[in-house]
């Protein structure tokens, strides 16, 4: 677990981030795509990071309960669930032994500045029995340029999180302008104590991308190399087929070296990929019904 650190004035002015250059992107990608295999072990491996997710405003406790089926499959289990914080409860009771964690949202997904009312919401899902949190970062603020009430957010949610319970933020990258300022949210969020840095919501046009993934795991490997701070990232919103999977994986592997991607590390946000991932992989899909959402 990092320790958050909470020099807003620093966060502001972004002094001590080196500049993040959007050139070197496209050979990054193109690298990627050359190593990337969407094949069986490939399928596995992406099963084994996946979050699998239902947010729609029409999940019932049956719902989550197939879903908890869902995520236990005969290539292996899902790293996790997400699901709306009143069905914590019976995710996690569904879940049982099978080592699953159980994930929710907060401050989802308008991502708002309002520090108390973001750590009350969180601390509430951790007396749920939340394993992991995943905090929609104030990307309308940040991009605005008030990183330090941000910065306020993650800090109030990192709080409520404890040492116990994962925090991932997400910056929600498909409404940010350009990609250096992804790169500067993630360094923000890293440094406040983000486990993980996460693309998207899922609720709005511009979910994961190749170039935003690029950007947030160059953040991670620069932290890690000169603040000494490790974090994971998650790829989610629009990650569909075992090739998206695939390319994901390539592109943190080629940026955080061989094998970097496994469920400490890595994970993607996704509900109909599952399908695509078992289908690859020779299984046939659970006879629960699939989840539905731009996941």
């Amino acid at each position: 677990m990092c320790t958050p650190k909470t020099d807003k004035s620093r966060d502001a002015r972004c002094k001590d981030i080196p500049m993040f250059d959007p050139k070197t992107v496209s050979d990054v990608i193109a690298a990627a795509r050359k190593k990337a295999v969407a094949d069986a072990d490939t399928a596995r491996r992406a099963i084994s990071v996946l979050d699998l997710t239902s947010l729609n405003d029409d999940d019932t406790p049956e719902v989550i309960e197939a879903l908890c089926k869902r995520a236990q499959t005969p290539e292996g289990n899902t790293a996790a669930v997400c699901v709306y914080a009143p069905f914590i409860e019976t995710s996690w009771r569904a879940l049982g032994q099978s080592g699953v964690k159980t994930a929710t949202v907060v401050n989802f997904p308008e991502g708002g500045t309002n520090a108390q009312r973001v750590g009350d919401e969180t601390a509430d899902c951790v007396a749920k029995g939340a394993d992991e949190v995943d905090l929609v970062f104030p990307y309308k603020a940040f991009i605005g340029g008030d990183a330090a009430i941000a910065a306020d957010v993650v800090d109030a949610t990192r709080m409520a999180c404890g040492t116990m319970t994962t925090m991932k933020v997400i910056l929600e990258s498909g409404e940010f302008d350009d990609l250096a300022k992804v790169y500067d949210a993630a360094r923000l969020a890293i440094r406040h104590g983000a486990n993980f840095v996460k693309t998207s919501t899922g609720k709005v046009p511009v979910g994961a991308t190749p170039e935003a993934a690029v950007a947030m795991l160059t953040a991670i490997r620069d932290a890690k190399e000169e603040d000494g701070i490790d974090a994971g990232f998650k790829a989610s919103g629009g990650v569909k087929t075992t090739d998206d999977a695939a390319l994901y994986i390539a592109i943190a592997d080629h940026i955080m070296g061989d094998g970097w991607a496994k469920p400490e590390t890595f994970r993607f946000g996704a509900s109909g990929v599952l399908t695509a991932l078992l289908e690859t992989c020779g299984s046939k899909p659970s006879d629960a019904p699939a989840a539905t959402g731009n996941y």
